[in-house]
């Protein structure tokens, strides 16, 4: 038995340690990634706890370990959402408009770029662009993982990660042009 399966499966028995390694665990990574979502970090800091909130409710039905990651930024994401929604945000969460086309392979060209730039930027871009970048980038997570937490196809992610990258290519162009 991985760790991770019995990790899942301690908090599942109610076991409060776990439920405590659980957060320790993975707070800092979905607070990050929620921090890309919501507009300033005390908001964050509010979704990050009705998530968890969420999560203690759900996980006792979580039958795979494999998707219990994926499954803890659905619920975050899905808290985020509703989130936003309550404030009535005029942003769009989803690109209705997105042509499906392949994923432009990775360009490393841009290897000066410093981590405020880089934030910049990302801050610049609309949430399901930064939002897509945020999964595949910064934290890791596969097209096929991707599609589960956001709830779309792969198709879809794929043509969401070459816009964002696209955009964000152009956003840092324009920034290093005025300096």
């Amino acid at each position: 038995m991985g760790r991770l399966e019995a990790l899942l499966r301690r908090c599942q028995s109610g076991d409060h340690e776990a439920l405590e390694e659980l957060v320790r665990t993975w707070e800092r990574q979905l607070f990050y990634y929620l921090r890309r979502l919501v507009k300033d970090e005390p908001d964050a800091w509010d979704v990050l706890q009705q998530a968890w909130s969420r999560v203690l409710r759900g996980i006792p039905h979580i039958k795979d370990p494999d998707k219990l990651v994926p499954w803890l930024y659905t619920i975050a994401r899905n808290t985020a959402l509703s989130h936003r929604q309550s404030l009535l945000s005029r942003e769009k969460w989803v690109d209705h408009q997105a042509a499906i086309e392949d994923l432009a392979n990775i360009e490393s060209r841009d290897t000066d770029i410093t981590a405020e730039e880089l934030h910049t930027a990302l801050a610049n871009l609309p949430t399901h662009q930064r939002e897509a970048l945020t999964l595949f980038f910064l934290e890791d997570f596969s097209i096929d993982q991707m599609s589960q937490i956001l709830t779309i196809s792969e198709g879809t992610v794929k043509s969401r990660l070459f816009y964002a990258k696209r955009a964000l290519r152009e956003i840092l162009e324009k920034t290093r042009s005025r300096t």
